[in-house]
């Protein structure tokens, strides 16, 4: 090993330490026309692959191979470009750089929501955030979704905990709507969905979004959120607005690793889990004399779980609770009970079993992936350019524990304790987009297409399938896979017309059309996964398939395709420089349900200065995914602590045309906005924008229809009943659950973004920032089939209280974002502090039931909070930087949920505890301690973490 090193590496050392010291170069800063370094500045030597960007002082160091005359570019995203000769000797010269504000103006330029020449923006037509690489990396947040739900105000996103897939997979939101309404594009290009539908207790439950965690950061040159319905500019989905995630072109060398973990104090105890290593890669090069670039990035995040659940309060753990004897007295029940009890818990400690048996938190992840960008130039028009990408990702999540009293669920053979099930998921994502553009006479076209692909394979482990022989269940099964393939292609054409002498100056024409595949999969499991053998615990039958989570049967499993074919035109004129107006329209037609026709009215007028009024009118519609229109299976789910068999049937089953209900159909929506946006002291910028969007035909997942019981014995003639026994007479199925276009929402809110950029000397600036949301979506009509309207107990279960909440109050109706970044000298110290606001939970049952003469307080609203986020950077050197911080740095935790009295642990013996039901608990007998059925921040408390990152 010695030899080698001596004989390989150490003369590559010496050679890149002779080349620092002796090497002929450049160096200086960049700044922009008031004299703030720019961060970020890409720094290109013209016709080779030389080139570097500037760091956060906006400093930079060029080294070059000989002496001679070369040109070097200057360009930064929002300033025009420079060039500049320079003549290098066989010293290191320095020289500045100041770029001049582009001509539209500010500093972040955007391509998203104008087909347009790209605005700052300030100046587009319709409201966008723009959020670049530095915005992405400052703090620990290492996933995507989690570093968007903290740094765009209108966005929200959140781990989930104990919901099967959507452990794996985070639901996001834009303005307060579901994760399927916002369209996301990846270099301009439509990027598929997941094969996943979210079917469980959380917020987006019933819908199928993209997973933005499949996409590594360190590709990322900026990310656009375009906060406006666009579906007659970009196609379906679009109803919330747009986000549009650019890929790096040409960068330096760029590698971070970073480590950090929980440390956290909550109910008495130190947590010190999660922990997270992360480390990322990415190099853009350039070829020779303009041809094009190359950029590769890539990223490996491991995730260790965190646990913040209580401990289950029911009193015994091994046998169920007893019932008092009718001539027993109260003080005997009492003496029984509690010799019970202290043999329950004796067994408990002697075996280990511990009463905080649950996994509440975030869940085990590994993520690596890699993602190329690049193209190719042919001539100074045309242009072949490429992106693909790859990521696998493996993730562990936890179920509920199933106890030894469970007998149904357990065989005790093999788990004379119980266990604790784990959802165990291999997800890979896939994606490839080529296309070329150019000119054809005036006109410039686009022709691409674009491919995608994302799998989820479920292995169950640490369970059992109860049903089988005692004794003879495999502990670990292979449950099946989901997956969603898509493909896209496009032909974009656009032309600008100028014109002197007329009210109209100029005028954008762009038209094209598309054609997409989408597919969607089930396969099914092995056998044991789902199949029932037959084991009886007494007269009751056992449950079916693995616990926690039944394979996909052959019944479930089917492979289904549909194509759509789109055309598009897109207009803007300016009349001067003071007015820009714009329409658009799209037509689309579905081979599953037929065609849609949406457009879209924008327009802008200068005030004063650099002040403009704008608004927008439009039209949109989302198509019913295949997800939504097929997924079925059958699930073993918790209602309280009640495990329940619950049946998904897809739109083609007969169970959901005997409720009348018929197939999917698209949503609708109508969009408006209005604000104001501009700049003021040339480093003061602000946007206010106000929005109202009105959906009809929303496609929900309908609450449960259970079995009608009375006094715990089946009603016969129960509509639900009759129902089900077509299917299942054996009464082993407690539920059934489907998609319906059943309500009218309206979404209104406002947004705010307010940035200004303090000079305060030649080596230290401060840039403050103030951005905020407030959104409010209220449920305007419930409507069901004819057959559900006519049956008042159909009627009341299609969306019931609990459903409605999840899109009226289950994520913050405000979040205000206040980040402060300090720059001097070396140092960078950066404050943000995050408000998120109240959310409420309703429970599905009539909150004003009482229970032994105590409140049963079931809804619960939790109160805002701020979270508060810190880092302070050291750059050693052009090269090196090292940086710590606190996320969440001062501990802050939701509201702790509300104990229902009634299921008090003092409470459950005697009368009480004959009287108990769980379903009335929001904690589930203690197990969660804060809320898991709507999203607000998350409950994993401080985490501190350290980087380092290197650049050249």
């Amino acid at each position: 090993m010695i030899r080698i090193l001596l004989k390989n590496i150490l003369p590559l050392l010496l050679f890149l330490i002779s080349t620092q010291l002796f090497a002929q170069g450049l160096k200086g800063k960049v700044t922009d026309s008031a004299g703030l370094a720019i961060p970020g500045a890409t720094v290109q030597v013209v016709g080779s692959k030389i080139g570097t960007s500037s760091d956060g002082n906006g400093l930079y160091a060029l080294k070059f191979p000989l002496p001679g005359a070369y040109k070097v570019r200057i360009s930064f995203t929002g300033y025009q470009t420079a060039e500049v000769a320079v003549q290098i000797d066989n010293t290191v010269k320095t020289m500045d750089f100041a770029l001049q504000d582009a001509k539209e103006l500010l500093s972040d330029v955007v391509v998203v929501g104008s087909r347009s020449t790209p605005r700052t923006n300030i100046e587009s037509v319709v409201p966008v955030d723009l959020i670049s690489a530095k915005d992405v990396k400052v703090f620990a947040q290492t996933d995507l979704t989690q570093i968007l739900n903290f740094v765009a105000p209108s966005f929200s996103s959140n781990r989930q905990t104990v919901s099967d897939g959507t452990d794996h997979i985070d639901p996001a939101s834009l303005r307060g709507l579901g994760p399927d309404q916002v369209l996301v594009l990846v270099n301009g290009k439509r990027r598929h969905t997941t094969a996943l539908v979210n079917i469980n207790g959380t917020f987006g439950r019933g819908s199928v979004g993209t997973d933005l965690n499949s996409i590594p950061v360190s590709a990322i040159e900026r990310i656009e959120v375009l906060r406006d319905g666009a579906a007659a500019q970009y196609g379906s989905d679009a109803i919330a607005g747009v986000i549009n995630i650019v890929l790096k072109k040409v960068t330096p060398y760029s590698f971070s690793t970073s480590f950090g973990q929980s440390s956290s104090s909550a109910l008495g105890r130190d947590f010190s889990d999660g922990r997270t290593f992360q480390v990322d890669f990415s190099k853009g090069w350039a070829f020779k004399n303009d041809k094009g670039f190359i950029n590769f990035a890539a990223q490996y995040l491991q995730r260790g779980y965190t646990n913040r659940g209580g401990l289950d309060t029911r009193p015994l753990l091994y046998s169920a609770s007893p019932t008092k004897g009718s001539t027993e007295t109260e003080a005997a029940f009492q003496a029984r009970f509690a010799s019970l009890k202290a043999a329950d818990d004796a067994r408990a400690r002697a075996n280990g079993l511990d009463r905080n048996n649950m996994r509440v938190g975030n869940s085990d992840s590994k993520n690596g992936g890699g993602f190329l960008n690049g193209q190719f130039n042919f001539g100074k028009t045309t242009q072949l350019y490429y992106a693909a990408g790859f990521t696998h990702k493996t993730g562990s999540a936890a179920g509920f524990y199933r106890l030894p009293t469970q007998t149904t669920q357990i065989d005790l053979s093999i788990y004379p304790n119980g266990f604790l099930p784990f959802i165990d998921t291999k997800i890979n994502d896939y994606s490839f987009s080529a296309g070329l553009r150019g000119k054809i006479g005036t006109w410039d076209y686009d022709l691409s297409n674009t491919s995608g692909e994302n799998t989820i394979a479920f292995n169950i482990n640490n369970t059992v399938n109860a049903s089988l022989p005692t004794g003879t269940s495999p502990t670990s099964f292979y449950a099946g896979e989901l997956l969603f393939r898509q493909n896209t292609s496009n032909l974009d054409l656009n032309k600008k017309h100028t014109f002197e002498g007329g009210v109209l100056t100029s005028l954008n024409t762009a038209f094209g059309g598309e054609f997409r595949i989408d597919n969607y999969q089930i396969k099914e499991g092995e056998l044991l996964s789902y199949s029932n053998g037959g084991r009886l615990i007494g007269t009751s039958p056992t449950a079916s398939g693995a616990q926690v989570f039944p394979g996909f049967k052959p019944s479930n499993a089917l492979d289904k395709s549909r194509h759509n074919v789109g055309a598009y035109a897109d207009l803007e004129a300016e009349f001067g420089p003071r007015v820009t107006l714009g329409a658009a329209g799209r037509y689309e037609n579905y081979s599953d349900f037929g065609s849609n026709f949406s457009y879209k009215f924008t327009g802008k007028v200068k005030l004063f200065g650099d002040v403009s009024i704008r608004g927008a009118y439009a039209t949109g519609f989302r198509a019913p995914s295949l997800h939504q229109q097929y997924f079925n299976n059958e699930s073993t789910q918790f209602v309280g602590t009640n495990a329940t068999q619950v049946l998904t049937v897809n739109n083609a089953n007969p169970i959901v045309a005997q409720f009348g209900v018929g197939a999917l159909k698209p949503e609708i929506s109508k969009s408006g906005s209005l604000g104001l946006a501009g700049k003021i002291a040339k480093t003061f910028t602000f946007t206010i924008d106000a929005y109202n969007i009105d959906i009809s035909d929303r496609i929900v997942f309908s609450s449960q229809y259970a079995r009608e019981r009375a006094g715990g014995v089946l009603v016969p003639t129960g509509v639900v009943n009759q129902i089900l026994n077509t299917v299942d007479p054996t009464a082993q199925i407690n539920s059934v659950q489907f998609f319906t276009n059943a309500i009218t929402t309206n979404t209104a809110g406002i947004d705010v973004v307010l940035t200004n950029r303090f000079n305060l000397g030649a080596k230290s600036s401060l840039i403050l920032s103030v951005a905020g949301n407030v959104n409010k979506t209220v449920v305007r009509s419930i409507q069901g089939s004819d057959k559900i309207e006519s049956d008042p107990t159909l009627k009341a279960k299609l969306f019931d209280r609990l459903e409605r909440s999840r899109f009226e109050s289950s994520v913050p109706k405000n979040k205000l974002n206040i980040t402060a970044t300090y720059n001097v000298n070396k140092l960078s110290f950066v404050a943000r502090t995050v408000r998120f606001g109240e959310v409420t939970y309703l429970n599905a049952i009539d909150p004003n039931i009482p229970a032994n003469g105590l409140p049963t307080q079931l809804d619960q609203t939790f109160a805002p909070k701020w979270i508060t986020d810190f880092s302070v950077s050291y750059a050693a050197s052009k090269t090196w930087s090292v940086t710590v911080g606190a996320n969440n740095i001062f501990d802050v935790y939701p509201d702790k949920l509300y104990i229902n009295p009634r299921n008090n642990e003092n409470n459950l013996s005697g009368d009480a505890a004959s009287n108990y039901s769980g379903g009335l608990d929001n904690t589930s007998n203690g197990r969660f301690l804060y809320p898991r059925a709507v999203s607000q921040f998350g409950f994993s408390g401080r985490y501190v973490y350290g980087k380092i990152a290197c650049t050249f």
